[in-house]
């Protein structure tokens, strides 16, 4: 079967069976707030310098639109890629995605990639601010896969992230994903990292070894105890701390050096090689960027 990954994952691919412990990291930024359209394309070309690979926007009310913001991002950087982190189902046509995508590739220079997900929690409220139907998760994945086909239709289709966690949407991200965003809580630990990776790889198959595995950092911090005190907002809250503390794999604790050695063992344990952090972080996650290069 033809390799339905973009052209840049594909070269960077080693051979099949290196692939668990050598493919390349990509780093991502998640950014979604801005005080001014400069201070928004300043953050843009701020992460480019950083080396981040990719500034994710994500689908919420209280941020910024993504396709707009990630079609200025686009505009004033020349490396970094441009993603949807992810769009929710519900909020949009198949038809309308395919659309922005086709025109976001275009605009970006090939630099788009397109997220998709079932709805975060809370989503529904997104939903009907916009006028949108939440439906069931039966309806949202069959959306769901209706946009991927939508989307693969145009002529230069952007790679796709899937977010998934649960058994259904591990087996629609393992046969439509170039990119799977494994969607774990907050608390969970690396155990539930490892169950969920070992799912996927049941449900892909032969083609696990295709899909780009990501992870999203809840927090970046020297120890548990240096967690700020506002993550705990991000993780429904919970107590942050308390989460780091125990081990949930979302927070990277330590100096640069452990940071680093945290992700190449998980890289070579579970495959995970695309990894995102908060905005909030660019500057302190910048260093490892550099060890991992």
């Amino acid at each position: 079967m033809r390799s339905r990954l973009p052209a840049y994952a594909r070269a960077a691919a080693p051979a099949h069976d290196e692939r668990m412990t050598e493919r390349p990291f990509r780093f991502g930024l998640v950014s979604a707030t801005a005080d001014s359209g400069e201070a928004w394309t300043t953050a843009a070309r701020r992460a480019e310098e950083l080396g981040f690979d990719t500034l994710l926007v994500p689908d919420t009310r209280h941020t910024l639109a993504p396709v707009p913001a990630l079609a200025a991002a686009a505009a004033v950087t020349e490396r970094l890629h441009v993603a949807s982190y992810v769009f929710s189902a519900p909020n949009r046509t198949p038809g309308l995605v395919a659309w922005e995508a086709e025109t976001l590739q275009l605009l970006s220079g090939g630099r788009y990639e397109l997220g998709l997900g079932p709805g975060r929690p809370g989503a529904e409220r997104d939903a009907e601010a916009l006028g949108a139907a939440f439906g069931t998760t039966a309806d949202r994945i069959r959306r769901i896969e209706d946009t991927v086909r939508a989307v693969r239709q145009t002529a230069t289709p952007p790679a796709i992230m899937v977010a998934a966690a649960r058994p259904r949407m591990l087996r629609l991200a393992s046969e439509h994903a170039d990119i799977v965003a494994l969607a774990l809580p907050p608390d969970a630990g690396e155990d539930d990292l490892g169950r969920t990776v070992r799912a996927l790889r049941a449900a892909a198959g032969d083609r696990f070894d295709a899909l780009e595995l990501h992870t999203n950092a809840v927090a970046v911090a020297k120890s548990a105890a240096d967690v700020p005190d506002w993550v705990s907002r991000m993780t429904g809250g919970g107590d942050a701390r308390a989460m780091a503390a125990a081990g949930a794999a979302g927070f990277l604790l330590g100096t640069p050096d452990e940071i680093a050695a945290t992700l190449r063992r998980r890289r070579s344990a579970y495959g995970v090689s695309y990894i995102a952090v908060n905005g909030v972080f660019a500057e302190q996650f910048a260093p490892v960027i550099d060890r991992l290069r």
